[in-house]
């Protein structure tokens, strides 16, 4: 059953403009045709098509279904852009399908970029989250300035992966304890500066390790997103 975004669906009877040109114009669904809506907040929504209309597709909602969370707990991961946008469009994609609550674009002195627009980000997550048939859609926030962002209060623990060798940092599978909620932190290609990881376990983070090879900025955020998600299996 084809799944659309429709974070207005309880106040709007309606498709968002995209989603109805998606139905209509694309699939070319029609009236009477049963199809399932998310509001992005953890709920799925059986509906009918009342107005095949491809800028504003009416629906009539018949059963109401709380989604199921595979992971009680909660996993953000705030991460350095890379040069390449397309990389950390891959990132976000493939965390949103692996169950991800929250991604922040961190500006770290080493960053790559220093601003990044948010849209078409936001336009991957709503799709990767419809794909994987998920109900609850990501919180992305936009760019952060690392001291601000590693001062906020965390309910959960608190990591820092990075690549310096002089360090008591050990694997993130042997650090986290299974149950608690999990923010961990991922630097640019440069990685962190040693100001940057001394600031971060000031204010509690633990510094990690992902394993022996060196990895990418995106790459490492997956393997630290999915390494969490085994741990709680």
């Amino acid at each position: 059953m084809h799944i659309f975004y429709t974070p207005d669906i309880k106040s709007v009877k309606e498709l968002p403009e995209e989603e109805s040109q998606h139905c209509i114009k694309v699939l070319r669904l029609s009236e009477g045709t049963e199809i399932m809506l998310t509001d992005g907040k953890g709920t799925f929504y059986k509906a009918i098509i009342t107005l095949a209309h491809h800028k504003r597709c009416g629906v009539k909602i018949v059963e109401e279904i709380q989604a199921l969370s595979p992971c009680p707990i909660k996993i953000d991961i705030a991460i350095a852009p890379t040069k390449n946008m397309d990389r950390i469009e891959w990132f976000a994609e493939k965390c949103t399908e692996i169950g991800i609550n929250a991604i922040t674009l961190l500006r770290c002195r080493f960053s790559e970029r220093k601003e990044v627009k948010t849209e078409r980000i936001e336009k991957i997550l709503v799709s990767a989250m419809k794909q994987s048939i998920k109900a609850t859609l990501p919180q992305l926030n936009g760019m952060t300035t690392f001291k601000e962002f590693v001062t906020r209060p965390f309910e959960g623990q608190k990591f820092i992966a990075h690549c310096y060798e002089k360090s008591d940092k050990i694997l993130l599978k042997q650090r986290y304890i299974p149950g608690n909620n999990a923010l961990i932190l991922i630097g640019p290609e440069g990685d962190f500066s040693p100001e940057e990881v001394e600031l971060a376990i000031e204010n509690g983070f633990l510094p990690i390790s992902l394993g022996n090879s060196r990895l990418r900025t995106e790459t490492a955020g997956i393997v630290a997103c999915h390494t969490i998600h085994v741990i709680n299996q």
